[in-house]
């Protein structure tokens, strides 16, 4: 069973449609290992195991992915009478409804739901240790972080407790914890994959929903399963040309792809591992035939970004904590909140409505400035996943609000602008540093590309097979 967990989902399928292994045999091997490892990583906030397995009969024989076992992140993914804490002490109680499509979606593909993973207070910071669940730790390192704000997920993924798990990004927070975990971590075209019934957007536009996985393949075939719009959905994603699992395998072309090992807004501390993942994985795409060059969009470097996301962010934070006092009937306060979140709520008390429209219309400028560079005719811009080297737990700190906030800055640097843009963004495990510590690149398409950074991120699993130790 050992070596079934350690196929990816796809195989995992494959072995329960050829008779190798029951769905039961699955789910039940993959309980075990959760309750062998999870006391020391701290991945999981809730389990149910046990209405799980009584799930299994009911999955029609012809599901794509039936008897495949499953992680939820504790935020956004909500399934129906379970519940949902969204990393917070406050959430203590409530339970999720209505269900969301993506994972009413996921339950049609035959994905079986064994809980739901930990997540920092509302994912808004970039590790996951919130006060109402602890840290979660990385399978790599326990004293290191797995990253936030899908944290619990990537660590599951990467112990090999599931071969994926959902996940969701507003700010980094699948390639983050994908980039520290070693993992292969999509983050989706904005509203390819619907919020829906219970919200339209998320964090006014920046956070998508999507996935940890160990391979190219299954992130395809994840994203395939739960992506669609939906009647009453604001917008939706431009449309693929076929299938995302389609594109494995198929040859991308000869690209022009640019580089940064620098950041162009010239106040993001450079790490020496950050430059040889990007220098290396460069080296890599030239050798595979396409044309690699130094250079990104000078959009990148604006000084004034920062502010007008958090700013949005905050509004938004404000917003969550506002719905989840009348959800429960009583407004939340300060001392109930982190201090990080606290402090966001306190930020968003001093934004009028129209500084919040004047924020968003400074970043619909700015998402059209960052287009340009891809319209002049580039492909793909190859960066860090992540702003700052691989970091223990605790590095970013609770009460120290304005270190915790310049570290978060640098991390997110490379990330967050591209939630303001909507474009696809794939961080692709390609490097370790001298402490063995994975530490991922970063792969940026064109508005609605996902098609061709599937196509690229496989030519480059191929030549490069991604290893998974901490799943052994």
């Amino acid at each position: 069973m050992d070596e079934v967990l350690r196929l990816d989902a796809v195989g995992q399928a494959q072995a329960v449609r050829d008779g190798l292994v029951s769905a039961r045999e699955l789910a039940e091997a993959a309980v075990a290992r959760i309750e062998a490892l999870d006391g020391e990583l701290n991945a999981l906030v809730h389990r149910r195991f046990e209405r799980a397995l009584a799930e299994l009969d009911a999955i029609p024989e012809d599901a794509p992915f039936r008897g495949v076992p499953t992680l939820l992140k504790d935020l956004g993914w909500r399934q129906t009478g379970e519940p949902y804490h969204a990393g917070s002490r406050v959430h203590d109680g409530l339970t999720a409804a209505p269900e969301g499509y993506g994972v009413a979606r996921l339950r049609e593909a035959g994905f079986v739901v064994l809980g739901r993973t930990n997540t920092p207070e509302f994912g808004s910071t970039i590790t996951t240790e919130p006060v109402a669940f602890g840290a979660t730790r990385n399978p790599y390192d326990p004293a290191y972080s797995a990253g936030g704000s899908s944290g619990g997920s990537a660590a599951a993924v990467a112990a090999g407790m599931v071969a994926l798990a959902t996940a969701s990004d507003g700010g980094g927070s699948i390639r983050i914890p994908a980039s520290l975990c070693g993992l292969v971590g999509l983050k989706p075209t904005r509203a390819r994959v619907s919020l829906g019934p219970a919200t339209g957007e998320g964090w006014s536009g920046f956070s998508c929903p999507g996935f940890v996985t160990r391979t190219v393949r299954d992130t395809a075939a994840a994203l395939d399963a739960v992506s669609g719009t939906y009647p009453g959905d604001p917008y939706g994603a431009p449309e693929l040309p076929g299938p995302l699992a389609g594109e494995v395998g198929r040859d991308p072309g000869r690209l022009r792809i640019g580089f940064l090992t620098t950041h162009p807004r010239g106040d993001v501390p450079e790490a020496p591992e950050l430059t040889q993942a990007v220098t290396r994985a460069a080296a890599l795409l030239e050798s595979l035939g396409h044309d690699v060059a130094p250079g990104g969009p000078e959009a990148l470097g604006d000084p004034e970004f920062s502010a007008h996301f958090g700013a949005i962010v905050a509004n938004n934070v404000a917003a969550q904590v506002a719905a989840l006092g009348r959800a429960r009937g009583k407004q939340v306060g300060p001392d109930e909140l982190e201090p990080r979140n606290a402090a966001m709520v306190a930020a968003a008390s001093g934004h009028s409505a129209a500084d919040h429209i004047l924020a968003t219309q400074w970043i619909d400028g700015f998402r059209r400035r960052m287009a340009a560079w891809w319209s002049a005719g580039h492909d793909l811009l190859l960066v860090p996943s992540l702003g700052v080297a691989p970091f223990p737990l605790g590095w970013i700190p609770p009460d120290d609000l304005s270190l915790a906030l310049g570290r978060t800055g640098h991390a997110v640097a490379y990330t967050s602008p591209f939630n303001a843009t909507g474009q696809p963004a794939v961080s692709l495990p390609l490097h370790r540093d001298a402490a063995g510590m994975p530490v991922g690149v970063q792969l940026v398409a064109a508005y609605g590309r996902e098609d061709l950074l599937v196509r690229v991120a496989a030519q480059i699993e191929e030549a490069t097979p991604f290893e998974h130790p901490a799943a052994r």
